[in-house]
């Protein structure tokens, strides 16, 4: 079939990434031609989100390794001294997978077996202590019971993602979405409960003001003594003497000579700070101003969540991208990029020459010339399906929680819930972060084993008590009801471990990707550690600035009622919507 693509294009862009995609959409809103290709059938590549079947088949995919590219294809469409370089890499897959189900393939054929989501229902009233009348609490069965097969039944209703993170109420990514007008493409909530991890148990993390107040795990003086210490990080200038001499020095050093309690340097520590032991001094300062500037500007903490995971924000940009005349092709993958004297010529694609001024490369699709030597480590990425929260509260909520880890970088973890739209309702998605030590298995097994029961759950007994993990067999005919009596030992339930998906993938953010590339081509980054976007959105204005070093950056982009359109006369009048229509 003959390619119906044009051949020369001011930019092309191989791979939907966040980056990628953010500097497609900067370079077709200031009015270059691009091309954006994947060779995949989903856009955001290691930033996608996949219902259910999409991630078995991405699995595949990975176990299965890439398809090699056809060089020999390459080299008859060179000119001169031109060479064909072929594409893909050690990045371009994730590794040390491994899977696991802890429910039954179907549901045993008695009654009502296995775990369930707990309600309140008020029955006959009683005296308490006090002498008060109040009601009689008992927990009422929701006949939810799950096993692979219902859970697989529900496979669309996921939107599992491969990078979870958050957004900055003011960060680097709002502040764009909302000066570029992208942000109409999409919907976000906030996060409205963040945890940390002391004594055994989970904490709420006060704050606002309000928080800090009105919290039971702070003592008086420790909230005073809070409020101080946050005032001091928010009204923080270069030119104060305040961290003096601790500039060599940790955060944790500051806190100290502070005589904050363990109790108070755990939560700025660990939650707001969100740092560890051996986070600088500076660092520490900057994440605390980062956080405390974010609070209260669309909620009551500095976080926002995309709705329907975060492989939603890649798509954004690259819908303002085809808005303003970007080509986008997926199934289609780059094999191979011509080059002569340190610049890049062309790329090859499906048999067809693609001539270009400037190509933007995602890491994954790099070629290995292009890259030094691998990085060692990645990230360990885990994402769970568990049948009730962490920590059960009266509504759903939508959680971050850092899980401190000794000596290490903390464990980042999110747990969304259905009204999120990722998904099916009496389940939840929790995802980790960590960087990698080991293997992803191990180096989240610390939290997994704090936060989860990862027993396998037979259907056929309950579980009575969190502490001992203890059990009590079910007879035909019995309920839940009949064992757990109160809805506090209910909600005190780690939550039930139903499905688990591991594996390691490349970080490549602190590897140096412009040192062995053509002048005209820039490398892509994939997923950082960080929890938030900062690192993507400022790669993708520095790489942008390269190439066009006079146009501004992602300008904003007009409403579409506010564009003009030529009309022809003869043709009558455009096409007038009823009132209806317009107020939808």
């Amino acid at each position: 079939m003959e390619d119906d693509l044009p051949s020369k294009y001011e930019v092309i862009v191989i791979g939907t990434g966040m980056t990628e995609s953010i500097i497609a959409a900067a370079a077709s809103r200031i009015g270059k031609r691009v091309l954006h290709l994947d060779r995949n059938d989903y856009y955001g590549g290691m930033w996608a989100s996949f219902t259910f079947e999409a991630l078995q088949k991405w699995l595949e995919e990975c176990r299965n390794g890439k398809t090699s590219n056809n060089v020999k294809e390459s080299t008859s469409l060179t000119q001169g001294s031109e060479k064909a370089v072929s594409i893909g890499n050690q990045f371009s897959t994730v590794f040390n997978i491994e899977e696991k189900w802890f429910i039954p393939e179907k549901l045993p054929s008695s009654g009502n077996l296995q775990s369930e989501k707990v309600t309140q229902t008020e029955e006959s009233p009683k005296d308490n202590k006090y002498g008060q009348t109040e009601p009689e609490t008992t927990i009422k069965q929701n006949d939810k019971l799950w096993c692979q097969a219902k859970v697989k039944s529900l496979g669309r209703k996921f939107n599992m993602d491969l990078a979870p993170k958050l957004l900055f109420s003011r960060g680097t990514l709002v502040e764009l979405l909302i000066s570029s007008n992208i942000s109409r493409y999409a919907e976000f909530r906030c996060v409205n409960r963040i945890l940390t991890w002391q004594g055994n148990k989970l904490e709420t993390v006060p704050c606002s003001r309000a928080d800090v107040f009105a919290t039971k795990n702070v003592g008086l003086i420790e909230k005073r003594q809070l409020m101080q210490l946050l005032t001091l990080c928010v009204e923080y200038k270069p030119e104060s003497n305040e961290f003096k001499g601790f500039e060599d020095k940790t955060l944790k050093e500051y806190l100290e000579s502070k005589s904050l309690t363990e109790n108070l340097m755990h939560y700025v520590l660990y939650a707001i700070a969100m740092s560890n032991d051996t986070t600088p001094c500076m660092v520490g300062v900057e994440r605390t101003q980062r956080f405390l500037s974010s609070l209260g500007r669309y909620g009551n903490t500095p976080f926002l969540w995309p709705m329907y995971g975060t492989g939603e924000l890649p798509q954004c940009f690259c819908r303002l991208c085809a808005v303003f005349g970007g080509v986008y092709h997926l199934k289609r993958a780059a094999n191979s990029v011509i080059v002569e004297d340190d610049q890049c010529k062309a790329i090859i694609s499906d048999g067809s020459r693609l001539d270009c001024d400037h190509l933007v490369l995602g890491v994954a699709d790099a070629p290995p010339e292009f890259l030094g030597s691998a990085p060692k480590a990645g990230l360990s990425r885990g994402i769970f399906i568990i049948d009730r929260s962490i920590s059960v509260t009266d509504k759903e909520s939508l959680t971050l929680l850092q899980f401190p880890i000794k000596g290490k970088e903390p464990i980042t973890i999110i747990e969304a819930g259905p009204s999120t739209h990722v998904c099916p309702p009496g389940l939840y998605l929790l995802h980790m972060t960590a960087k990698q030590i080991d293997n992803a298995v191990n180096d989240l097994k610390p939290a997994v084993e704090a936060l989860l029961h990862s027993d396998f759950a037979d259907g056929i007994n309950a579980r009575i008590n969190t502490d001992t993990q203890s059990t009590q067999t079910l007879k035909e005919g019995d309920s839940i009801d009949s064992k757990i009596k109160s809805s506090d030992e209910a909600k005190a339930l780690k939550p039930q471990l139903l499905y688990a998906l591991y594996f390691n993938c490349p970080e490549t953010s602190e590897y140096d990707l412009s040192r062995n590339v053509p002048k005209n081509v820039h490398l892509c980054s994939g997923p950082d550690l960080e929890i938030d976007y900062e690192f993507a959105v400022n790669q993708a204005k520095t790489i942008f600035s390269r190439m066009y070093p006079d146009s501004e950056f992602l300008p904003r982009a007009p409403d579409p009622e506010e564009l003009s359109l030529e009309v022809d006369e003869a043709a009558g009048p455009p096409f007038q919507g009823s009132e209806e229509s317009k107020e939808e």
